[in-house]
């Protein structure tokens, strides 16, 4: 058996068999609250514009948010008793990718994952630290979804989401026309209409996505929860499951303020053609902006452990 790698040993910390199987099971009950609307719709065929979003953008199976991982630098330990059920748990666990087993127990395979996941690791770190070093901005009003459907009408095409259109289709072309259009995310602006595109202030691409993210983005928040999947085992699961929830809630925000009519789904329109509707979303920006930083933080920490030996947040 290989030794938990120099610089992250002083940093282990050792969980009884006891306390992680406690941590496991209700992180399982924490996951299946939040996964409940999409397992009964799912085998149903029936569609949520909003919820959907996080299971079907972000490809995520259920069965794959439910399982707990400690992070890089926790052992957990083997029970005392033969043939308990946590004796069973960890020697499953000792099977799954970039796990294997240490004197004590079971760990996260740095050594292992950073021969295969190094460069995404590195990659995200510098995005991570690029966005927490910006000021976020906070005038682009979330007219990135009414640039998705400018125009759709008069070019025959069909709607990204089966919703009305709240001011119609006119109504919604005249707002994206009579506003700045601003968005410096890539992912969103390259589902703007193509007569939208050169409306954008900005041409964001790939590329350029390190040097525009900026942590006042809805959707440079919600993908926090895209980096803490792509980061995988290595991200403390309570870490995972917070970036989930905090997607979940500036996805409904992001919705309220797009063109489409939520109100079949109980929710209430924030109407930022209005200037009390562009107050009440910088509101939800700023708030967003605030728990992001603080998840940001949190998975720079676990980028920082792995490559340096720095500190990250418990599970």
């Amino acid at each position: 058996m290989r030794a938990i790698p120099g610089p992250l040993l002083a940093a282990a910390a050792t969980l009884p068999a006891g306390e992680w199987r406690d941590r496991e099971r209700r992180h399982a009950e924490r996951a299946d609250a939040l996964t409940a609307g999409w397992r009964h719709r799912k085998p149903l065929g029936e569609k949520h514009a909003i919820e959907d979003f996080l299971f079907t953008y972000y490809p995520t199976r259920p069965a794959q948010l439910r399982r707990w991982h400690p992070g890089p630098g926790v052992v957990l330990r083997w029970p005392s008793a033969e043939g308990d059920d946590a004796r069973v748990a960890c020697a499953d666990r000792a099977s799954w990718r970039w796990y294997r087993e240490v004197e004590d127990g079971v760990a996260l395979d740095v050594e292992a994952y950073l021969a295969e996941r190094g460069d995404t690791v590195r990659y995200v770190r510098a995005l991570l630290r690029a966005t927490a070093s910006r000021p976020g901005r906070f005038g682009c009003f979330g007219l990135h979804e009414w640039a998705m459907v400018y125009r759709d009408h008069a070019a025959g095409r069909d709607h990204r989401h089966p919703l009305p259109l709240r001011l119609g289709t006119q109504g919604t072309d005249r707002v994206v026309e009579t506003h700045p259009v601003q968005c410096s995310h890539f992912d969103a602006f390259r589902f703007f209409t193509p007569e939208a595109a050169p409306l954008n202030r900005l041409s964001p691409t790939r590329e350029t996505q390190p040097a525009l993210e900026q942590p006042g983005c809805l959707h440079a928040t919600m993908d926090l929860y895209k980096w803490a999947l792509k980061l995988g085992p290595a991200v403390p699961g309570g870490l995972t499951l917070s970036t989930f929830e905090l997607a979940r809630d500036v996805r409904a925000v992001d919705m309220r303020a797009s063109p489409y009519d939520v109100s079949s789904y109980g929710l209430a329109p924030i109407a930022v053609e209005t200037a009390e509707g562009k107050a009440e979303y910088v509101r939800h920006q700023r708030a967003f902006a605030a728990r992001g930083a603080r998840l940001r933080h949190d998975l720079l920490a676990v980028c920082d452990l792995l490559v340096e030996g720095e500190t990250a947040p418990s599970a």
